[in-house]
C-alpha cells in the first residue's frame, strides 16, 4: 500500500528563534475587568502590546508573525465592544503603517474582510499594497477570521479555478487544496501562543496548525511583553520537534 503523504514530511529546521509566531491575543478584557476598568480599555492597552510584540519578533529574526485580533464569532460580543475594537483598527491603520513601513514590515490582513465598512476595506487595501514589497517580517492580522471559513473558502476558490478536479476528487492532494488557504503561501506556524490562561485554539488556523508547537500562559494580553515573549521562545527552544520520528533517529540527525 502506498503510504499517504502529507506536507508536514518536509520537516522544517529547528533553530533558537521560530520561523512563523501565531498568536492568539486574549485577555484584554478580563485585564481591564480587574482593574475595574470597562473592558474597552483592556483593548485599547492590548494595541500596545502588538507594537511591543512585533518589535521584539521583528528584532529578534521572526519571519511570519501572525496576530488572531478578531475571530468571526466576536461579532456575538455587546456592539459598543465591538465598534471600539473597529476604531482601534482604523486607528492602527491609520497611524501605524508608515512606521511598519519604515521598519521593512510587510501587513497583510486575512479573513472575511467582506464585512467591514468600505473605508475600512479601503485602508486595510492601502496597507497592504503600501508594505507589499517589505521582506524583513510579514505581520499577518487575522479579522474575522475563522479557521473553518478558510478551509470552506478555499474549497470553493480551488473548485472555480480548477473545475477538473471536481470530476476526480481522488486525485487531489494537500499540493492541491492548501495554496487557498488565507496562508497557503506561508510556511505553517512553529510556534503557537496563547495568552490570558484559555487552552484551546478556537478555530484559528485549524488547517495550518497541525504540527505546530503549542504554548499557553496565563498572562493578559495587555501584560504580555518582551519577557514574556522569551519565555515563550525558551519554551519552544525546549521542544523536540519530530514530525512523526522517533528521539534516537531526531539525535542522528
Amino acid at each position: 500500500m502506498t503510504p499517504y503523504t502529507s506536507s508536514t514530511t518536509s520537516i522544517p529546521g529547528h533553530g533558537e528563534v521560530p520561523r512563523h509566531v501565531a498568536i492568539i491575543l486574549d485577555g484584554n478584557g478580563r485585564w481591564a475587568t480587574k482593574r475595574l476598568l470597562p473592558r474597552v480599555a483592556g483593548h485599547a492597552r492590548g494595541v500596545d502590546a502588538v507594537r511591543v510584540t512585533v518589535e521584539e519578533c521583528a528584532r529578534r529574526g521572526v519571519e511570519n508573525l501572525t496576530l488572531f485580533a478578531f475571530s468571526s464569532e466576536n461579532w456575538r460580543r455587546p456592539a459598543e465592544e465591538v465598534s471600539v475594537l473597529m476604531k482601534l483598527l482604523l486607528k492602527a491603520l491609520t497611524k501605524e503603517v508608515a512606521k511598519l513601513h519604515k521598519n521593512g514590515i510587510r501587513l497583510r490582513m486575512i479573513g472575511d474582510l467582506s464585512a467591514f465598512e468600505p473605508r475600512l476595506q479601503e485602508l486595510i487595501a492601502d496597507a497592504q499594497q503600501h508594505t507589499a514589497q517589505n521582506r524583513r517580517m510579514t505581520l499577518t492580522i487575522a479579522v474575522n477570521y475563522g479557521g473553518r471559513w478558510d478551509v470552506i473558502q478555499a474549497i470553493r476558490r480551488m473548485l472555480r479555478e480548477r473545475p477538473e478536479l471536481a470530476a476526480t476528487p481522488d486525485a487531489i492532494d494537500e499540493a492541491d487544496f492548501a495554496p487557498y488557504l488565507a496562508l497557503g503561501d506561508t510556511p505553517e506556524p512553529d510556534l503557537f501562543i496563547r495568552t490570558g490562561g484559555e487552552q484551546r485554539i478556537s478555530n484559528f488556523l485549524l488547517w495550518h496548525l497541525a504540527y505546530s508547537e503549542l504554548y499557553f500562559t496565563d498572562t493578559y494580553w495587555p501584560d504580555f511583553d518582551a519577557a514574556a515573549l522569551e519565555a515563550a521562545f525558551a519554551s519552544y527552544r525546549r521542544r523536540e520537534r519530530r514530525f512523526g520520528r522517533t528521539s534516537a533517529q531526531l539525535a542522528a540527525d
